[in-house]
């Protein structure tokens, strides 16, 4: 005798993953229109999505803000699910196909992302040829929203910013150096002293001109912590969005930086800039790694994830 399955055990899907691309590009993008051009839709099949997926549910998912469409509560529930369901997918079609999984989707601070990041990647492609990877750099808090926008799988940052919906993993201790062109008066007065005597006083770094990394940037607020605990206040020069513009003009005598050792080890070895010995207290701060709590991660993140922890540069 066959028996009968019970057809109320599994109810019929009522969402589609066309629906849920549509959705995800929205909340992306603010904009049916905009939506449309990123999955390949046109704006009244993307408006069509998104009207069969609200009736679905049986609730509204964005409010409408003047021509922009905003996630409202129900959609900033909806989002991470349908994001990793979204993953999973791409991830399966992808067994399929010769190509790997879904491009991985990197955010990282300037620091990581220009100097310790390239090495990494050009290793993970070696091993991964049909993996790519899409590198997104900008300052910590930057990356810091794009993770938590669900607009990058894993963010790689310098300072102790985080966000509540973020996971943060540590990855490699960093220290920060106050650096001068070889000419500037204090590395030239050190260079005339004893290893022993040649040390800058808290004074006089404090009536030096500074360039410094710009506002929300975990060096910016990594130095101003160090900085400013001992020095009571600073003359900043310059403020610039660039550690290679600022290291240009510390060549070039323009002021004292703060910036990271890892960012400045090819100059301090040509003898470009040198690393000015003070009496402040060595400065270390921790690099990290950040990723959605609620998010699952797909197999590409977490290979990468482990790659970079194995193969992380000195100094964890």
């Amino acid at each position: 005798m066959i028996e009968k399955t019970d057809q109320k055990s599994t109810p019929r899907l009522r969402l589609s993953l066309r629906q849920l691309e549509v959705f995800a590009a929205i909340a992306h993008s603010g904009s049916t229109r905009e939506a449309a051009g990123r999955v390949a839709r046109s704006q009244s099949a993307a408006s069509a999505a998104l009207a069969e997926l609200e009736t679905a549910l049986g609730e509204p998912l964005f409010d409408r803000v003047g021509r922009r469409l905003v996630l409202n509560e129900n959609g900033r529930a909806l989002l991470p699910g349908a994001v990793a369901l979204l993953d999973h997918a791409s991830e399966l079609q992808a067994l399929f196909t010769e190509e790997h999984a879904a491009p991985l989707r990197v955010a990282a601070s300037l620091t990581i992302g220009e100097y310790l990041l390239p090495g990494l990647m050009a290793q993970w492609k070696l091993a991964h040829p049909n993996s790519a990877v899409h590198l997104a750099i900008g300052n910590t808090s930057k990356v810091i929203a794009a993770v938590a926008g669900l607009e990058a799988d894993v963010g790689f940052i310098e300072g102790p910013q985080t966000h509540v919906d973020l996971r943060v993993l540590r990855w490699v201790s960093d220290e920060l150096v106050v650096v001068a062109a070889p000419a500037h008066p204090l590395a030239a007065a050190q260079a005339a002293k004893s290893a022993k005597a040649a040390r800058v006083s808290a004074r006089q770094l404090a009536e030096a001109s500074w360039i410094l990394r710009e506002h929300g940037s975990g060096t910016r607020l990594a130095s101003d912590r160090w900085l400013i605990e001992h020095l009571g206040s600073l003359n900043i020069g310059f403020e610039l969005g660039s550690t290679e513009a600022i290291k240009r003009l510390a060549a070039a005598g323009a002021g004292l930086a703060c910036l990271s050792r890892h960012t400045v080890a090819e100059e301090l070895a040509s003898g470009e800039l040198v690393a000015l010995r003070t009496r402040l207290p060595v400065a270390r701060r921790r690099l990290a790694m950040v990723v959605r709590r609620d998010k699952h991660l797909g197999r590409a993140t977490e290979d990468f994830i482990g790659h970079c922890v194995a193969m992380a540069p000195a100094g964890r």
